[in-house]
């Protein structure tokens, strides 16, 4: 799968951990930075990576800010993406099934890598219920509404 990826400086080296473990995976990365731990704005990487799914050139993308809150909030502003912000098994693992988010966002300061790989392994590897289908469309109307 070709998977977008990006991180602002808080984010930075939990970003090249899965990056590298993706790639090692048979996926191919679109790294969108950064490209160091020096200080940057995380909207300009959330918008690469969420463009780069929305405009349907990857069909997920990977985010990573120190909390993944503000990376969340400004990825959830392009039209089209669901992203979602996880911290444990279960919300990777309905963040897919009931919301079928399409960019996983992760806290670079809150989580360790072998944490943040699994939840990147299970919210890739859970297939979304069509049965929610109703409810992502209702948040289509509210995006359609909106801009």
């Amino acid at each position: 799968m070709r998977i977008a990826i990006g991180s602002d400086h808080g984010g930075f080296g939990l970003k090249q951990v899965l990056a590298g473990l993706l790639r090692d995976g048979g996926h191919e990365v679109v790294d969108l930075g950064t490209d160091s731990t020096a200080s940057v704005d995380y909207p300009l990487f959330a918008e690469r990576v969420a463009r780069e799914v929305a405009e349907k050139r990857c069909p997920r993308g990977v985010l990573v800010c120190g909390t993944g809150i503000g990376v969340s909030i400004a990825a959830n502003k392009v039209p089209g993406i669901r992203a979602a912000l996880v911290h444990d098994e279960t919300t990777a693992r309905l963040a897919a099934q009931h919301n079928d988010a399409n960019v996983l966002c992760l806290g670079g300061r809150l989580l360790a890598p072998e944490m943040a790989w699994e939840l990147l392994r299970i919210w890739m590897s859970t297939p979304f219920e069509v049965r929610h289908q109703r409810r992502l469309d209702l948040i289509t109307g509210l995006e359609e509404r909106g801009s």
